[in-house]
C-alpha cells in the first residue's frame, strides 16, 4: 500500500469514527417534570437515545421525540413517543408546582431564568398583566418571589392552557394574588386598560401584535414597565424590536424609555430570543 493510499484511508476511518460519534452523542433534551422532550439527530437510533435518557435520569416515565416545530396560536408542537404513554406530569421550578400537559400546552424550563429576573423587578403592591399567560408560569412564579404583590392577571386563549392555569394557581395556593383570565388578548385586554404596572409578553413570534394593548395597560398617569420578547438575528440584534416598540409607542402617543436590552436563548443559527424592557412614560 503506497503512503498516499494509507493517508486516504486512514482519513477515510477518522472520518467515520467522527460521524459514529457525532451520532452517539447525547442529543438536547428537556426534562419535565417525569417527561423527557428530546431531539433525535438524523440517523439516530431513538430508542438507544431513550434508554441512555432514563438510564441517566431513572424516574423518568416518558420519552417524547421533536417531530415538527413549534406553531399555531397556542406555540405546541408534534411530538412522538419513543418510550412510555403518558404525557401529564408536574413540574417544580423554583419552588413552584406546575402540572401539564406536555403535548397540549406550551412549556419550557430553559426560560426558567428569564422568569426570575422578571419576578426580582416587581415591586410591592404592583399590579402585573402577563399577556400569553400559558400554564401560568409567569404568574405563579412572581407571585411566589413577590407575595407582597398587589394583583397578576394572566391571559390565556389555549383552553387547555388556561385549565392548567387555575390548577396551578389552586396546587401553589395562590389564588388570593392570580386571576387567570380565559381568551384573546386583543378582546380581552381592553378592560384592563390603564389599570397595571407592569405588562409580560412572553410570546416571541407574533406578540409584536400586541404592543399597542400592552401599553394601553400601563397607568396613564404613573406609566408602567412592558416586558417585550422578539426574535431577532445576531447581526442585527434588537434592530427591529425596538422599532417595533417606537412604532406602538407613536401609534398610541405614548412616550417610551428603552430600559434594557438583552439575549434570553438562542432559538436558531444566529437567531437569538431576546427581551426588550421598556418603560411608558406617565402624564406625571
Amino acid at each position: 500500500m503506497t503512503h498516499v493510499k494509507r493517508m486516504t484511508q486512514q482519513k477515510g476511518e477518522k472520518e467515520q469514527k467522527g460521524q459514529k460519534r457525532q451520532k452517539d452523542r447525547m442529543p438536547a433534551f428537556d426534562i419535565i417534570g417525569e417527561v423527557v422532550v428530546v431531539e433525535v439527530p438524523d440517523g439516530g437510533n431513538e430508542k438507544e437515545i431513550a434508554k441512555l435518557i432514563m438510564k441517566k435520569h431513572p424516574r423518568i416515565r416518558t420519552v417524547l421525540g421533536k417531530a415538527g416545530k413549534r406553531e399555531g396560536e397556542y406555540r405546541t408542537r408534534k411530538l412522538k413517543k419513543i418510550y412510555g404513554r403518558e404525557t401529564v406530569t408536574e413540574h417544580r421550578e423554583h419552588g413552584c408546582r406546575f402540572r401539564l400537559d406536555v403535548e397540549k400546552v406550551y412549556y419550557s424550563p430553559r426560560e426558567a431564568t428569564e422568569r426570575q429576573r422578571i419576578s426580582e423587578m416587581v415591586k410591592k403592591g404592583e399590579s402585573v398583566m402577563v399577556f400569553f399567560s400559558g400554564i401560568g408560569c409567569f404568574p405563579v412564579v412572581i407571585a411566589k418571589k413577590k407575595p407582597e404583590v398587589g394583583i397578576i392577571y394572566g391571559i390565556e386563549a389555549n383552553p387547555d392552557g388556561h385549565e392548567s392555569a387555575l390548577e396551578n394557581v389552586r396546587i401553589n395556593k395562590l389564588g388570593h394574588l392570580i386571576i387567570p383570565i380565559h381568551g384573546n388578548v386583543k378582546e380581552k385586554a381592553r378592560k384592563y386598560f390603564g389599570k397595571c404596572d407592569r405588562v409580560v409578553m412572553p410570546l416571541p413570534k407574533e406578540g409584536y401584535r400586541y404592543l399597542p394593548e400592552a401599553i394601553r395597560c400601563v397607568r396613564k398617569k404613573t406609566g408602567g414597565m412592558v416586558h417585550f420578547y422578539f426574535y431577532e438575528h445576531e447581526n442585527d440584534l434588537f434592530k427591529e424590536s425596538v422599532k417595533l416598540v417606537k412604532d406602538a409607542a407613536r401609534r398610541t402617543n405614548k412616550r417610551v424609555r428603552i430600559l434594557n436590552k438583552r439575549k434570553v436563548l438562542p432559538y436558531g443559527p444566529g437567531v437569538w430570543k431576546i427581551c426588550i424592557d421598556f418603560r411608558v412614560c406617565g402624564s406625571e
